[in-house]
């Protein structure tokens, strides 16, 4: 396995001299973060070895590699999706080879469904815990001590410090924002409306189908995590409806602006 990851690296390495010291992974209708990037090398995943590729219509399924806010970045336009036939470990596979490459620190974005009563359509979320209800978990099988521990402690699988200065942020630009804890399905249906009751029941804010898993081999390999939610429909009791991925991803570029905002500031000052 850790042939792959090099084979890969050095491939990156030879298309690009972007040292990135951030990681970005950006979720379904979010890929707009890109246009705030100085793009410096732009890699198709289908050409990384061993790299899996998106099959997501709404994924362009590259990396991109460049400047943002002053600082060396490396960002995931398209990810991967359990749902998509991946096993865990290939979910993640994009997030060892960014720490391979350098990254200190990983911001995510996601589009969820919201089951706080509080919530509306378009709320912004930061996550500050999560809950994994994917049937297994990255790091199940050998581990690999030169990424991380066999039992890495998620005590705070969130860095509190990049979720206060976020707050100020949005604070600072009169935006809206909520806290709260994230849930991880496979999808990739919805959820039920006694799903949706379950999620809330449990604990969680939001659900969506990604982030738990490259939160989790994140903070095996000790990269700090700050992952932000557009809530694109709501999974409220009575206010329930029929939601399509047009719909989903007009929500989320509707509060792109916001998100993007919020994230190039928070990776300038962090």
């Amino acid at each position: 396995m850790l042939t792959q990851f090099k084979e890969s690296v050095d491939f990156i390495l030879s298309k690009t001299a972007v040292k990135p010291s951030v990681g970005i992974v950006l979720g379904t209708g979010l890929g707009g973060l890109v246009k705030e990037i100085e793009v410096i090398d732009e890699i198709s995943y289908a050409d990384i070895p061993n790299f899996p590729v998106s099959t997501v219509e709404s994924h362009s399924g590259k990396l991109i590699f460049g400047k943002l806010g002053g600082k060396d970045v490396v960002a995931m336009q398209g990810r991967f999706h359990f749902y998509e036939g991946y096993d865990l470990k290939q979910v993640t596979y994009p997030i060892r080879v960014m720490k391979l490459l350098g990254i200190e620190k990983l911001f995510v974005s996601n589009a969820s469904g919201g089951v706080n009563p509080d919530f509306i359509v378009g709320e912004i979320m930061i996550l500050n815990d999560h809950i994994n209800f994917f049937p297994g978990n990255p790091l199940i099988g050998k581990n690999f001590d030169e990424l991380g521990p066999r039992f890495p402690d998620m005590s705070e699988p969130y860095c509190p410090e990049m979720i206060q200065l976020a707050k100020d942020i949005a604070k600072e630009n009169n935006i809206r924002i909520a806290e709260g804890t994230y849930l991880g399905l496979t999808g990739p249906t919805l959820e039920t409306p006694a799903e949706y009751k379950f999620v809330r029941a449990i604990g969680a804010d939001a659900v969506g189908m990604s982030t738990v898993p490259e939160v989790i081999v994140a903070r095996h390999m000790e990269i700090p995590c700050f992952a932000i939610s557009i809530i694109t429909d709501l999974g409220v009791p009575g206010k329930i409806k029929k939601v399509s991925l047009e719909e989903v991803i007009e929500v989320a570029s509707r509060q792109e602006p916001k998100m993007t905002l919020i994230l190039r500031e928070l990776i300038a000052r962090s």
